[in-house]
């Protein structure tokens, strides 16, 4: 692989983690924690190293993928710039509500209801493109979605229990992180 494909990776990844290293406002203290939803950190931890397996340094990338990731890079940074910011102090790692915690249904949360995975799956994606040959790709895709969707029914259960039926209707009108997909409802909740 050229350098300045390990430079667009290298650039890509700092871009998308930049706003949860730097932002400006810590974490509350959690009123509740679900420690179960660490299980799907795990897994999408998984699916990201996945993408590196196989002998990545010495393919070639083709122009349209090396364009086609950057579309899912710049989609994802701008995810997780905006859901970052608009989350503040409740952004956290672990799934958790704060005493003065609220429902954000605008900017990024207008789109989908989990913006951050959504920007994590545009760098899955991206990556993947670039650096893994199609079965680690199929492979890492299906772990992040199982990951992901343990991280997500966690959440929104714990928001169902704050907020109710006005989570409800949002949930209802929103998808959940994979904009215009509104199949995957998670009524189970």
């Amino acid at each position: 692989m050229p350098g300045y494909v390990y430079f667009i990776l290298g650039l890509a990844w700092a871009v998308w983690l930049a706003p949860f290293i730097f932002r400006s406002k810590r974490p509350g203290k959690a009123q509740e924690v679900k420690v179960r939803a660490r299980w799907g950190i795990v897994l999408v931890a998984v699916a990201f190293s996945v993408l590196w397996q196989g002998k990545f340094w010495e393919r070639e990338t083709p122009l349209w993928k090396l364009v086609l990731a950057s579309s899912f890079f710049a989609a994802g940074w701008a995810l997780s710039w905006t859901a970052v910011h608009a989350l503040g102090r409740q952004w956290r790692i672990d799934a958790g509500l704060n005493p003065d915690h609220h429902l954000v249904r605008s900017g990024p949360y207008a789109l989908v209801r989990h913006p951050i995975y959504t920007s994590m799956l545009c760098v899955l994606i991206g990556t993947g493109l670039i650096v893994t040959p199609w079965p680690l790709f199929v492979c890492a895709l299906v772990l992040f979605i199982i990951g992901t969707e343990i991280r997500v029914r966690t959440e929104e259960a714990l928001l169902a229990s704050r907020f109710g039926e006005e989570f409800a209707k949002y949930r209802r009108r929103v998808p959940a992180y994979i904009p215009g997909l509104q199949f995957i409802r998670h009524e189970r909740i």
